[in-house]
C-alpha cells in the first residue's frame, strides 16, 4: 500500500463529513482529483474503504481499521513539525482549533491575540462548529483543541474550565417580553424572529424550538450578534444571543434583555483534547494560555472522560 500524506488527509476529511464532495473540499482537492485518489488506495489496499450511497458514504471495516492508523499518523507528523518548529525559527507552525459560535464571536478573539502576539510564527486555523461535532472531530484527530459545551458526551476527551455562556433574549426596551419576569423559548412562537444567518449557534436554536414543536421563521438572517441587537433596538423584532453581547450592545442601544429560563441556555464552555494522544509543543501552549485566560475557579480544574 502506497497511500501518501495527502492521501490520509483526504481520507480523514471525507470520514469526517461523510461526504467525497465536502471532504475534497476540506481537502483542497476537486471532486475528480477526490474520487480518483480514493479509488488508489482501493485499489492499492485491495479492499473496499468506502460504502458509496445517495446520502454520502460510510466506513467500512477496513476503512474503520485505516482512520485509525491514518489519525496516528497525522498526529505524530504534526508533532514532529512542531517540535522541529521550535528549533528553526523559519518554520512557521499551525494549531488547529474548532469552536462553538460564542466561543468564536464572544471569547476567542480577545484571548488568542495576546498569544499570537507573542509566538510570531505561529498560525492558527479555527473553524465553527456545533459542540457535538467539536467532541467527535477532537475525538477522531481533526483538530488539536476544542471549545464546547461540556453537555454534550466527551468520552476519552480531557475537559479544561474555560468560560459560561449565557443565551439572552433580546427585544426593544418597549417590547411586551420586557415586561415579563420569566422568558422562555415557547413564549417566542408567533413573535417576528431575528435569527444569525448560519452557525452553530443558529443550529443548536433550530434543533431546541424543533424539539418542543416551534417553528421559527426568521423576519431576517444576520451575520453577527451586535447586528441582531441593533434590529431588536429598532423594533424588528426578538432575538437569541449570548449575554455578553446583550450587556455590550445594551450600553449603546434601546435593548431589553431577558435571561432564558432553560437548562440548555446555559452552557459551561470547555477547552477540550484527546485524552490519549500528546499535544505538539506549540498546542500545548495554547491551550495552557486559554487555560489561564477562562474562568478557572468557577470550574472543577481537570477532568478527564473514559
Amino acid at each position: 500500500m502506497r497511500f501518501d500524506l495527502t492521501d490520509l488527509r483526504l481520507f480523514l476529511t471525507v470520514a469526517e463529513a461523510g461526504s467525497i464532495t465536502h471532504g475534497a473540499i476540506e481537502a483542497g482537492l476537486s471532486l475528480p482529483a477526490a474520487s480518483e485518489r480514493l479509488r488508489e488506495m482501493e485499489t492499492s489496499a485491495g479492499v473496499k474503504l468506502l460504502e458509496r450511497g445517495r446520502r454520502g458514504v460510510t466506513l467500512t471495516e477496513a476503512g474503520e481499521a485505516l482512520l485509525h492508523h491514518a489519525r496516528l499518523i497525522l498526529s505524530q507528523m504534526a508533532r514532529m513539525r512542531g517540535e522541529i518548529g521550535q528549533l528553526a525559527k523559519d518554520l512557521r507552525g499551525t494549531v488547529h482549533l474548532l469552536a462553538n459560535t460564542a466561543a468564536l464571536a464572544e471569547f476567542l478573539p480577545a484571548r488568542l491575540a495576546p498569544w499570537l502576539a507573542t509566538h510570531p510564527q505561529a498560525d492558527i486555523v479555527v473553524k465553527e462548529r456545533q459542540s457535538a461535532d467539536i467532541a467527535r472531530s477532537i475525538a477522531l484527530g481533526f483538530a488539536e483543541i476544542g471549545v464546547l459545551s461540556d453537555l454534550v458526551e466527551t468520552t476519552g476527551l480531557t475537559l479544561r474550565p474555560f468560560v459560561t455562556d449565557r443565551l439572552v433574549v433580546v427585544a426593544g426596551r418597549d417590547h411586551a417580553l420586557a415586561a415579563m419576569r420569566h422568558v422562555r423559548l415557547a413564549d417566542l412562537g408567533g413573535q417576528p424572529f431575528i435569527a444569525l444567518r448560519e452557525g452553530a449557534l443558529q443550529d443548536h436554536l433550530d434543533a431546541q424550538a424543533a424539539r418542543i414543536g416551534l417553528r421559527i421563521r426568521p423576519r431576517i438572517r444576520l451575520r453577527g450578534f451586535d447586528d441582531i441587537c441593533r434590529m431588536a433596538s429598532a423594533g424588528v423584532g426578538v432575538g437569541i444571543v449570548p449575554e455578553t453581547a446583550a450587556r455590550r450592545c445594551r450600553k449603546s442601544m434601546q435593548i431589553a434583555v431577558k435571561r432564558l429560563e432553560e437548562d440548555w441556555a446555559v452552557r459551561r464552555l470547555s477547552l477540550c483534547t484527546r485524552s490519549d494522544t500528546e499535544l505538539t509543543p506549540l498546542a500545548q501552549s495554547l491551550l495552557e494560555h486559554l487555560e489561564r485566560e477562562g474562568e478557572g475557579p468557577a470550574f472543577p480544574r481537570t477532568r478527564h472522560k473514559r
